[in-house]
């Protein structure tokens, strides 16, 4: 059976031409190196006798090439143009052969079924990849390349590449047959797209939550001002397009953007060396901390030997804070440069996440390559001891044999480590997640097959394409206990692993996870870290280093974004008054609330005092005990006007408007109590009714005793009638309606709008004041405002008749009686207006307490002084001499 493929015939032969052409060079080049040629390599990991076999093919990126010293004797940046292998991307093999012999060992999983595998490398290039694609799926067959011809043998998956650039030209091979395709480093996110790749799959987290750990780890840290250094090619490109925004968003700036030249063959050595030098100035003399690299390990080739130039050639490592993604495993040195340890100490990596799988360390410890046909451990020895071996025909020039008998835990960590790297533990999970989603499918097939009664079924010569829909709904439990499982994306629904790495002088280093980026956590906290565990680079001297463009704001300021620069480059101002900033390098001031203010330095609020004028403060004692004192006074003057009312001083006086005059003068000393204490609604109430309506009787009573004084006077002429006025008639016409408006204007004020409690909370900085709001501030100018034209008017009358004769000059008294009563509340009003708070109410019971007192002691101590200290004046016959005179 003959399937045709839909390409063209041109694009046909053009392809079989550069493909042969790439043959060919490659071909000659590891002729030139003495190696076996790689595509002839197999790899059988089960037993012999077992005849139903599923093939999966590995893709791993190495970098081939036979050891040697290199010695430069030019600067350090003088790159070799041999290429060189590294070592530690030999475990991905490792574990992909690690995972195949469990599941081939396992009789619960794929029963009577094996797992074989063929593994090719690419070296980063993507005609190679082109290459070993095309000859892992028709097996070296020969078929043309435009034909697909039925073979015993299937390939049911594929398991690779590392970088994203061979993953899609293997994915755009691989899914014109739909058989599937399981990544485990590519992190390009067009692999995601359901057309052209709807047979991709990734063992890797969606890149985003990266991304966003990124960001978080800068912020945790407070560094707002970083530098970045990025390969110089399209996935640097896209890095930088996704990132820039998110850091923006945080308010996070990049200081700088240094793009790592490619480090081809092609590229001419002193163009290579002025790029570099040139970045390598600019980097080492920068002031900046912290530095977010992003790339692979072929990409940043050039910054491996910036810093070992640094670290090497001049004898000064670049002790900075580096943050390292995913894609690049910088401890994966090559031979021909040492580790930067100095350099690299205390960096933070976002890794894959990994466990330690039981049994993969002793199967590394057992591994002979004498015992072994497997051509990559040859490969390993070779490079790694420095020893020759004769099988597969990899020897290095001036070498010894190897003898077999070494161990690969014995090399140092940068050269291979032993625990499983997150590459490793991502191809382990891969070639799982295939044999769980076989197993499924076989399941699935001989269950419906014996329904049927058609006996067993096995996996052989079953079209891969039937296993796409078990990839992506296979669920899982690895041998370490992690969930397995593909998203919706067909990514990893796994997090990230925050690495910080120690390093030692003995040239080995330990990776301690700090921090974890997992989106099954909960929504906001899916990025946690333990900062106490971070070791710095020394240099930082166990500090947090700081990486700011300015020096943060403290709390109790803001920032001032400066015109023509950065957002994060800023001024710091104080916080306007009544507002604070509790944290470092607040966006602005905020407001505390309305029962809150804030301290002096403006970094907290702190609660407000509840406050009044109390009878324990200071003034409501002195307040208090002054009126309770002309109280008494008023009740003394009261019982000497009693004792002594058969005396002619008191019968001259009007003894029933007296009366009723000190009564109310009692009632207003006793009044401003009211208003002393806390506010409640009874009070607020009663305390300007009753201060109104007693201060009304009382200068009722005042202009009472002027008008009687007239009267007097015009009474004592023979034949006129205004004598009958006298006495409690004149009382009575003159106090009772005066007093009853005063209460009518109050009684509106109370039944349409009363006063009442309230607490002022704006008024005063610290302080929440309890008061009695008006209710209706018109209705209480308009209280005052009658009480004040009443003692104008009592004050015009007194002052016109202040010359008539009259017994102890009592019309002089009431003139400056009132005249001290009107300037008391004259002065009370701007008074009143200009104070806060309690003093308002002590301004009040002060105006008072004085207007009243004003009233006593001008018209009723000066008789009081004649009754008790000069008896021999309160005689009639003095009175009579007097009115004589």
């Amino acid at each position: 059976m003959v399937v045709r493929l839909g390409w063209g015939l041109p694009q046909e032969l053009l392809a079989l031409f550069l493909i042969f052409l790439l043959a060919k060079l490659n071909h000659s080049f590891r002729k030139h190196l003495n190696l076996k040629d790689p595509y002839q390599r197999k790899v059988s990991t089960h037993p012999s006798d077992l005849s139903d076999e599923i093939i999966i093919g590995e893709f791993v990126s190495m970098t081939l090439g036979n050891y040697r010293e290199q010695k430069f004797r030019e600067h350090p940046l003088s790159s070799p143009t041999q290429a060189y292998l590294i070592p530690k991307n030999y475990q991905h093999v490792l574990a992909f052969i690690f995972a195949i012999k469990e599941i081939n060992k396992n009789p619960d999983l794929l029963p009577n079924n094996t797992l074989r595998s063929q593994i090719y490398d690419n070296a980063y290039n993507s005609w190679r990849t082109t290459w070993t694609t095309l000859d892992l799926l028709f097996l070296r067959k020969g078929d043309p390349l435009n034909y697909y011809c039925i073979t015993e043998e299937e390939v049911m998956a594929n398991i690779g590449g590392l970088t994203s650039e061979n993953s899609i030209h293997m994915a755009n091979i691989l899914s014109t047959y739909k058989i599937p395709q399981v990544s485990y480093g590519s992190s390009d996110p067009i692999l995601r797209k359901k057309i052209g790749f709807s047979s991709f799959y990734r063992m890797i987290p969606n890149e985003d939550f990266q991304y966003m750990g990124i960001v978080q780890l800068l912020k945790y840290f407070g560094w707002n001002w970083v530098s970045l250094i990025v390969s110089d090619d399209e996935s640097g490109e896209n890095f930088l397009r996704t990132l820039r925004p998110k850091l923006l968003q945080n308010n996070i700036c990049i200081a700088g953007i240094q793009m790592i030249p490619f480090m081809s063959l092609f590229l001419l050595r002193e163009i290579l060396e002025k790029k570099l030098l040139q970045i390598q100035s600019v980097i080492s003399q920068s002031k900046i901390n912290v530095f977010l690299v992003y790339g692979n390990g072929q990409s940043l080739e050039g910054l491996h030997l910036i810093l070992y130039s640094m670290e090497i050639g001049r004898k000064k490592p670049l002790e900075k804070v580096w943050i390292t993604t995913c894609e690049w495993d910088f401890t994966a040195q090559n031979p021909a440069r040492q580790f930067s340890k100095k350099s690299f100490n205390g960096t933070l990596s976002f890794s894959l996440h990994t466990k330690d799988v039981t049994g993969f360390q002793n199967f590394l410890d057992k591994i002979n390559p004498l015992k072994s046909k497997f051509y990559f451990l040859s490969e390993i020895w070779t490079s790694t001891f420095f020893c020759s071996l004769n099988i597969h025909i990899v020897y290095g020039q001036k070498m010894k044999n190897c003898t077999g008998e070494e161990k690969l835990e014995s090399l140092p960590d940068f050269d291979f480590e032993m625990g499983m790297s997150g590459w490793s533990y991502s191809i382990y999970n891969a070639v799982y997640l295939v044999a769980h989603s076989l197993h499924a499918l076989y399941s699935w097939r001989n269950k419906r097959r014996g329904s049927r009664n058609q006996g067993q079924w096995n996996l052989q010569n079953v079209p891969p394409g039937q296993l796409n829909s078990f990839l992506r709904q296979v669920h899982f439990n690895n041998n370490v206990g992690d969930e397995i499982f593909l998203d919706e994306e067909r990514d990893l629904a796994i997090g990230y692993d925050l690495i910080n790495l120690v390093t030692f002088p003995n040239e080995s280093f330990q990776r301690v996870q700090v921090g974890r980026i997992d989106p099954s956590f909960q929504l906001g906290k899916e990025f946690i870290i333990n900062a106490s565990a971070v070791m710095w680079n020394p240099t930082f001297h166990q500090m947090v280093p700081k990486s700011t463009c300015v020096e943060s704001c403290h709390p109790g300021q803001s920032k001032l974004i400066q015109q023509g620069k950065q957002i994060c480059c800023y001024d710091c101002i104080p916080c306007p008054s009544g507002r604070i900033s509790t944290q470092m390098d607040a966006d602005e001031c905020e407001s505390c609330q309305e029962e809150q203010y804030p301290n002096t330095n403006q970094q907290e609020c702190i609660p407000k005092v509840i406050t009044y004028l109390s009878y324990k403060d200071g003034l409501g004692t002195t307040l208090t005990s002054l009126a309770l004192f002309l109280s008494l006074t008023t009740l003394i003057v009261i019982a000497i006007f009693r004792l002594h009312s058969n005396t002619p001083i008191v019968k001259a006086n009007n003894w029933s408007i007296t009366c009723i005059l000190l009564t109310s003068l009692l009632l207003c000393f006793l009044c401003s109590l009211f208003f002393i204490g806390r506010p409640s609604k009874e009070t607020c109430l009663l305390r300007q009714a009753v201060f109104g309506i007693t201060f009304s009787v009382a200068v009722s009573c005042v202009l009472a005793k002027t008008i009687t004084v007239v009267l007097a006077f015009v009474a004592t002429k023979p034949g006129n009638k205004m004598r009958k006025w006298m006495g409690k008639r004149l009382a009575i016409l003159v106090i009772v309606p005066c007093s009853l408006i005063q209460i009518a204007i109050c009684a509106v004020w109370l039944v349409n709008k009363p006063p009442f409690p309230e607490l002022e909370k704006h008024s005063q900085v610290g302080e929440i004041l309890v008061k009695c709001n008006e209710g209706s501030e018109m209705m209480f100018y308009i209280v005052l405002g009658y009480l004040g034209l009443r003692a104008i008017v009592s004050f015009t009358v007194a002052f016109f008749a202040r010359k008539l004769p009259n017994s102890f000059n009592e019309a002089k008294f009431i003139t400056f009686s009132m005249l001290v009563f009107c300037s008391v509340w004259i002065s009370f009003i701007p008074t009143y207006l200009s104070t806060k708070g309690k003093l308002m109410v002590a301004v009040e019971i002060f105006s008072i307490l004085t207007s009243a007192f004003g009233l006593l002691s001008c018209i009723f101590l000066p008789k009081c002084y004649i009754i008790i200290i000069h008896p021999e004046l309160n005689k009639k016959e003095q009175m009579v001499r007097k009115r004589n005179d």
